[in-house]
């Protein structure tokens, strides 16, 4: 333990003190200090015993005090030099002991670092091992992990492939090199060939060469253009069918995004094909339906029409004016109904063409106002019609179709109408470049259409289904007709409605200006010879009252053969033809007025109810001209001035034209100088018998065409043309084997875009030729 400070602090400092000033010095002067202290001391003693001083007291105590002194400055010096050395040996002990103390913090100092150290370390083997258990019990969740989903991707993909495999579709992958790496059961079946015996082949190594550069470029357009494509393909199974897939392609790739090959999957769309084309072939049934239903509602049409026309110019008291009246206006609604139904049609298979002629706007809603305002009279309501001039004099319109539109709004006003008035207003826009806006609207004050309804009355077959109109219903496809006529004519069709308050249609129109005069509709002509081919006696009734009343003279046939019978013993101006006949075509018989040149500068005009056929058709077979039935007088007129009335050439050049067109259009079909080779050389009879066969074995051949044709396989198709191709020029069908050899030639660059429509060509050439071929081996019999 450590002495007091306070109590060290002055030894120490007296130590010190002794030791700076020297023992001798200090001796001395303690022993001046000595004596004075024992010579003061002795004399205050003496004072203070009131003793008398003596100087033996003095010297004594001198004496006393030198020997005393000496000694105990001895022992004094000896005590304070061992003090001195023992304070010294202190110092350096404390000095010592504290650099030890300092040695010992540092040592204590750097163990306690050592210790935290090695606790630090400690800590860390303890964590690192409490991390490497936690490591190892991941790794072992990892690994059960992966076990698992080992175990479960196996069962995946074995479920994966039993699903690919069960898929009806043909799936298959192949590699960038466009070799297979995988494909399912139908890809098995259709190739023929495992997935293991497909692995690493091509394309041109499993298909027939045609299918594979075919499926070799639509891979690589996959690849080039890293997008998925689809296209449609007859596949031939190893079984020998055929089945049309629809084949979707698309690139995959990995998760770093890098290609491995492209995916392909087949739907197979036989039945969809097959489908199709039973749906064109619907279509085309369709289409002759509608065109003999033509004819047979025509026919009667045609008598109600005329009749009830011709009825009404006669004496009439005003109850019969206006029943007969009705029954005309009736019939013209009928026949406008039918027009729908033709055009519905025609719109389906996009041949609704225009016809614009020059037409006067005044007098086209004049006769379309005449109509209405029957059938307006008919349910006591009143028609307004009004012409707001000026209106262009003459526009170019087509006047059917104009007609067509304006009547459908019309007369559904009039059936929506209980009680008011139906309105037509008509006007037009400052002509602009040769153009006028015309604008006709349409006002009834009839039950209105609702609002949220306005918008859907233009869809095919809709009908408004409202309490209001259950008084009136409709077919459903007039308003849609006139939607797509008009647009059609470049024009617009608009409607605002108020239930309860009545309809506006507002129709507009730009129609050019016509720079030609309108047709004149007075007949210049009279006193023809006409000859009028019709079997149904109502129609020949009508035709015969409506000419004669012209100041025409007609004779009837009501047959093609008693027509040529007549026509081969009279001369006659013009031939009005019905196209068809109980014995034979319209068209038959102008071939054969033509062959025996019977109708020598004599016009044929067609007489059809069949409305789905051009203008042009009938021109190309012989007619001159054509007129539809119901016949009206303004068409007959039309007609009757266009071939009568303008200059015309002389008979003998007409009648050496007449012949020379009829002679070309039917070496055009025949192979004339071959058909007369056979003849001279085989006899008529041979000829006719293999013409026979000819006909007997067409239609297997065409049937084997058109299901080539169906599965697109060229080759085939090519194959079955060739075959056509020859039979067709055994017997001198030279148009037949001419489109045959167009068929056949599948390395034409545009094959596949023209071959329906040959095969189309080929179908008609077929029926058409061999008839005209048996006709003019008919006319060789009775040459000879």
């Amino acid at each position: 333990m450590h002495s007091d400070p306070s109590r060290d602090a002055w030894a120490i400092r007296f130590a010190q003190f002794v030791q700076r000033f020297g023992t001798v010095k200090i001796s001395i002067i303690f022993v001046i200090l000595t004596l004075v202290a024992t010579l003061g001391g002795s004399y205050a003693i003496r004072v203070s015993m009131n003793s008398d001083i003596e100087l033996d007291d003095f010297v004594s105590a001198f004496l006393l005090t030198l020997l005393s002194a000496p000694w105990v400055l001895y022992f004094f010096s000896e005590l304070v030099r061992h003090l001195e050395n023992s304070r010294a040996n202190l110092k350096e002990v404390v000095s010592q002991l504290e650099r030890l103390r300092e040695e010992d913090v540092f040592l204590n100092r750097e163990l306690q670092t050592n210790i935290r150290q090695l606790n630090h370390e400690i800590e860390q083997r303890r964590q690192a091992q409490e991390e490497r258990e936690t490591v190892f019990k991941e790794l072992e969740k990892e690994i059960k992990h992966k076990t698992e989903q080992e175990i479960e991707a196996r069962r995946l993909s074995t479920l994966l492939r039993s699903i690919i495999d069960a898929s009806p579709d043909l799936i298959y992958y192949r590699n960038e090199e466009g070799r297979f790496a995988g494909c399912n059961r139908v890809a098995e079946q259709m190739t023929g060939k495992t997935q293991e015996e497909l692995l690493g082949l091509t394309p041109h190594d499993v298909y027939e060469e045609d299918l594979a550069r075919q499926v070799v470029e639509s891979d690589h357009e996959v690849l080039e253009s890293n997008a998925s494509i689809t296209e449609e393909l007859w596949l031939r199974f190893a079984d020998g069918k055929h089945r049309y897939f629809e084949m979707r392609k698309v690139p995959f790739f990995d998760k770093e995004g890098h290609r491995l090959g492209l995916l392909a999957f087949g739907r197979d769309m036989t039945e969809r094909k097959q489908a199709e084309s039973a749906a064109a072939k619907a279509s085309k049934d369709k289409t002759r339906f509608i065109a003999t239903i033509s004819h047979e509602l025509r026919t009667p049409l045609n008598g109600i029409v005329g009749l009830s026309r011709m009825l009404r110019d006669t004496d009439l008291s005003q109850e019969q004016f206006n029943w007969v009246s009705t029954i005309y206006a009736s019939a013209i609604t009928l026949g406008n109904i039918f027009n729908d139904i033709i055009d519905l049609d025609k719109l389906d298979r996009d041949k609704v063409e225009l016809s614009p002629k020059t037409i006067s706007i005044k007098d086209f809603t004049e006769e379309l106002s005449s109509i209405i305002r029957l059938l307006a009279a008919d349910k006591s309501l009143d028609f307004i019609s009004k012409i707001n001039e000026p209106l262009p004099a003459l526009v170019e319109a087509d006047g059917t179709r104009l007609r067509q539109i304006l009547w459908n709004i019309l007369y559904n006003a009039v059936k929506f109408t209980q009680k008011g008035t139906v309105s037509l207003n008509v006007s037009a826009s400052k002509p602009v470049e040769g153009v006028s806006e015309v604008t006709f609207v349409m006002k009834d004050t009839g039950v209105g259409i609702p609002e949220e309804e306005i918008d859907k009355i233009f869809a095919m077959y809709y009908q408004v289904d409202h309490p209001d109109h259950q008084t009136a219903t409709g077919t459903g496809i007039g308003l849609a007709i006139c939607k797509q006529m008009v647009a059609l004519m470049n024009g617009s069709i608009d409607v605002t409605s108020t239930v309860g308050k009545g309809t506006t249609f507002t129709v507009r129109l730009p129609l050019p200006l016509s720079q030609q005069p309108m047709q004149v509709q007075e007949l210049k002509v009279s006193d023809l010879s006409i000859l009028l081919v019709e079997d149904i006696e109502l129609n020949v009734m009508v035709a015969k009252a409506l000419l004669e009343k012209m100041g025409q003279k007609v004779d009837v046939a009501m047959t093609g053969q008693e027509a040529i019978d007549k026509a081969r013993t009279e001369h006659y101006d013009l031939v009005l033809l019905d196209i068809q006949l109980p014995d034979m075509s319209g068209f038959d018989v102008a071939a054969i007025l033509h062959e025996e040149d019977l109708c020598a500068g004599t016009p044929i005009v067609a007489l059809t109810a069949n409305v789905i056929k051009k203008r042009e058709e009938y021109l190309q077979n012989g007619m001159d001209d054509v007129i539809a039935k119901p016949i009206k007088k303004s068409r007959v007129i039309e007609v009757f001035n266009d071939l009568f009335c303008e200059p015309l050439r002389e008979p003998v050049e007409k009648q050496t034209l007449q012949q020379d067109n009829t002679q070309k259009a039917l070496s055009s079909m025949l192979d004339l100088e071959l058909l007369h080779m056979l003849i001279d050389t085989i006899g008529v009879d041979m000829v006719r018998e293999s013409v026979k066969v000819f006909h007997e074995k067409m239609p297997e051949y065409m049937e084997i065409l058109q299901l080539s044709l169906s599965a697109d396989e060229k080759d085939e198709v090519c194959s079955e043309a060739h075959k056509i191709k020859g039979a067709a020029g055994s017997v001198g069908l030279a148009r037949v084997q001419r489109i045959a050899n167009q068929i056949q030639q599948g390395d034409h660059p545009a094959w596949w875009q023209n071959v329906h429509d040959w095969v189309e060509e080929l179908h008609m050439a077929v029926d058409h030729d061999t008839q005209a071929l048996n006709d003019w081996l008919k006319s060789q019999v009775i040459d000879d």
